[in-house]
């Protein structure tokens, strides 16, 4: 179906692909993974025909294959309407009912003796009338809009008026609807639910074509894909694994561990060869020093002789191919939670609770939940379900409809907004630290390092940190102004997976009470000791 050979890329004088090699047949799931800004999106681009490669080449079989593209963004000209988008076969469907009104007429005027080119013309377009009338009039464009949560948008609307989320999901829709043979979907979870997730890998697990999806969701990439290939961005190559997320995490950490104690023995190795010609040199030199006798210098001759072998030897050995490199240090880390002590004391209690905005329907309704110091929670629910609202709540702003919420006596709340606003974007995040907490700058180097934050990123304004590293920043502020109850609002939704590692790994380093918004099942199912669901106007609570 697809046949990727040796294609490379570059712009300006910096490679982007170097020799990349695939194939991908009917039915292949196959996950593309790496850090953002590695190529993935050039990728896709290159192999639906939007970009030319600058070298290698790309082969479809057959080759009018349909291939289905989902960028990261929408773009459509000004006044396409949702209807245009998604059905465009409406507007071939206007333009071929009036093409068989024409050649109707031309046969009527023609007084029934038209002529047989015109008649089987007639038929041929009766033919694609009905095969547009069964298309447009499936309900199928509706049954997706439902299942994306968009049922309540007029088909008429402009897409220009969605929200970004909105956007998505409706490029989603156009692709899911478009009859494709070839899958290429770039970051297709973005915006999606947890119920939009899991109706996304029914839908992919029943597509009979191939999917390659470039995805941060980890589960997703579990659940749908038997291949996962790696874009390396040191060699700009890709590396091709059997089996699903988990088990490329497996392979690579077995092979990352392998190099390591291959590089460890090297390096003893050539330590002891290096102490070896220099013992070999002394011992010659010894010799040499240490008599006049012509055949003890013959022999202090022979000694240096072979430390000379020896010493080439080593030279050769340093300058070849066979040498284990160093692996670089590297974002896949196995994620290992500490489990938190139940210490049994309440760190926040609510009772009665009903929230949401003045003048408008409560959200939620008569919640009432219990949560102690120690535990790790994670809060989901459909989007606009009110679980940003209900954060906002607890972190005391807003206040309730009805009811309270009641913080334990020696709780200090931290909260994390999806935006990051508490973050000065023109400071460094070595003067944050040190404005609230009383370090000297060693110590509070100390703290950014376990937050993943060294080098020279401490000495650098937020502005100009990555998004991960913000969100690790703000994690890091958090944690040094003395807060034990972290209230985090989808701190890992626009993170790709090295960044969601990363973040993740620096979390772990936290020993409070922790309570998360967030729809990330992979995430999920390594953190959370209870998991919080808002669904109606209620929450429920799933240990």
């Amino acid at each position: 179906m697809l046949v990727v050979n040796g294609v490379t890329k570059r712009f300006a004088d910096q490679i982007i692909l170097q020799g990349v090699k695939f194939t991908l047949n009917r039915g292949d799931r196959v996950g593309l993974i790496g850090p953002n800004g590695c190529g993935k999106t050039t990728l896709l681009r290159i192999i639906a025909g939007l970009e030319l490669p600058d070298g290698g080449s790309i082969t479809l079989s057959p080759p009018d294959l349909h291939i289905g593209y989902l960028p990261q963004g929408l773009q459509v000209s000004e006044g396409t309407t949702i209807n245009d988008l998604l059905n465009p076969q409406r507007r071939e469907l206007t333009r071929v009912e009036a093409e068989l009104a024409h050649i109707s007429d031309q046969i009527a005027f023609t007084g029934g003796k038209a002529a047989p080119a015109l008649v089987e013309a007639y038929d041929q377009t009766l033919d694609r009338l009905r095969t547009l009338s069964v298309q447009v009039g499936d309900g199928h464009t509706e049954s997706v809009l439902a299942t994306l949560g968009m049922q309540d948008l007029e088909l008429s609307t402009p897409v220009d008026e969605l929200s970004g989320g909105q956007k998505t999901r409706l490029s989603l829709a156009k692709v899911l609807l478009g009859g494709s043979q070839l899958l290429l979907l770039d970051e297709p979870t973005n915006h999606l639910d947890i119920q939009m997730l899991e109706w996304l890998e029914d839908w992919l697990a029943g597509f009979d074509g191939g999917v390659l999806v470039v995805s941060h969701d980890r589960a997703l990439l579990d659940r749908t894909v038997s291949r996962i290939l790696d874009l390396d961005q040191e060699t700009h190559s890709l590396r091709e694994y059997a089996g699903n997320y988990r088990a490329y995490l497996e392979q690579y950490l077995i092979e990352r561990e392998k190099q390591m104690a291959g590089y460890r023995d090297q390096v003893y190795d050539i330590r002891r060869m290096r102490q070896d010609v220099a013992r070999t040199k002394e011992q010659a030199r010894r010799v040499e020093r240490g008599t006049i006798d012509s055949s003890q210098r013959r022999y202090a001759m022979k000694v240096a002789r072979k430390a000379k072998s020896r010493e080439k030897k080593l030279a050769r050995f340093m300058a070849s191919d066979k040498r284990v490199e160093k692996p670089h240090q590297s974002w896949r880390m196995k994620l290992k939670f500490s489990t938190p002590q139940h210490l049994g004391a309440d760190v926040l209690v609510v009772e009665n609770l009903s929230i949401g905005y003045p003048d408008h329907e409560p959200l939620l309704c008569g919640v009432n939940l219990h949560l102690r110091a120690g535990s790790r929670v994670a809060l989901t629910g459909a989007n606009g379900a009110g679980k940003t609202t209900l954060l906002r709540t607890f972190a005391g702003h807003l206040e309730p409809i009805a009811g309270r919420v009641h913080l334990g006596p020696s709780v200090c709340l931290g909260y994390m907004a999806q935006e990051q606003e508490l973050l000065d974007s023109e400071r460094s995040a070595l003067e944050m630290i040190r404005e609230v907490a009383p370090l000297g700058e060693t110590e509070a180097r100390n703290l950014l390092h376990f937050f993943l934050l060294s080098g020279d990123d401490p000495l650098r304004p937020a502005s100009s940190l990555s998004y991960g590293e913000r969100a690790r920043l703000m994690l890091a502020v958090l944690v040094a102004q003395g807060s034990n109850f972290l209230l985090l609002d989808e701190p890992i939704n626009h993170l790709d997976i090295p960044s969601r590692t990363r973040f993740e790994a620096a979390l772990a380093q936290f020993e409070g009470t922790v309570l998360a918004v967030v729809h990330d099942r992979y995430f999920i199912e390594c953190f959370a000791t209870e998991l919080w669901v808002v669904e109606g106007q209620g929450v429920t609570v799933e240990r």
